[in-house]
């Protein structure tokens, strides 16, 4: 039985190797340069509109920026996740009736891959970031205003704006899993106004 239950396993082995040699993708050079370029100088954009506008504004203010970056950033981690997890059929049949948006929404699921790294890994970590650094803004105010130590407020801004963005982003995904066709549709209705395919 021993020997049987080796045998079994090793051709289990030999299974998954031959599926994972079947599966294996090519990796696109060229989108990984374009999406570095693209990543640094969007992080260099979103950077200096923080910095502009984080500097001599009230802490109200700097509290809506950082909410409006957390924001964001849970939004395109739903489009991330929405155009991974739709049905491509759907947007076929809505290409063949001529339905706006339909055109890009196959574009945009052809393309998955790349879509969802730009929306979660681009955008998304550009905004976590920087919510992070105007959180540092925030908790030297907030230091400052209450003779509060600096590192007590500064743990927990950075706890609280974590916290949201994992709950945000942890609603989002259970959203954009079961809306996943809808939430394209529409992300891809908005951007056929400004780009045609």
């Amino acid at each position: 039985m021993g020997f049987r239950k080796i045998s079994i396993l090793k051709n289990i082995e030999k299974d998954i190797k031959k599926g994972e040699q079947k599966k294996k993708v090519k990796v696109d050079v060229k989108w990984i340069f374009t999406i570095a370029i693209l990543s640094f100088f969007i992080s260099l954009f979103m950077s200096f509109v923080s910095e502009i506008m984080l500097s001599n504004v009230t802490l109200f203010f700097s509290i809506l920026i950082t909410l409006i970056f957390i924001i964001l950033g849970i939004l395109f981690d739903i489009i991330g996740v929405s155009v991974t997890s739709s049905d491509e059929k759907v947007f076929h049949s809505m290409n063949a009736k001529k339905i706006r948006g339909a055109s890009i929404s196959v574009f945009f699921k052809k393309n998955a891959e790349k879509v969802s790294s730009f929306c979660c890994d681009v955008i998304g970590d550009i905004c976590g970031v920087i919510s992070g650094s105007s959180g540092v803004v925030i908790a030297a105010t907030l230091s400052t205003s209450l003779a509060i130590s600096p590192l007590v407020i500064t743990l927990i801004t950075t706890a609280v704006i974590a916290s949201l963005t994992i709950t945000g982003k942890a609603i989002g995904k259970s959203l954009a899993i079961n809306n996943s066709n809808a939430i394209l549709y529409n992300f891809a209705k908005i951007i056929s106004y400004v780009y045609r395919k």
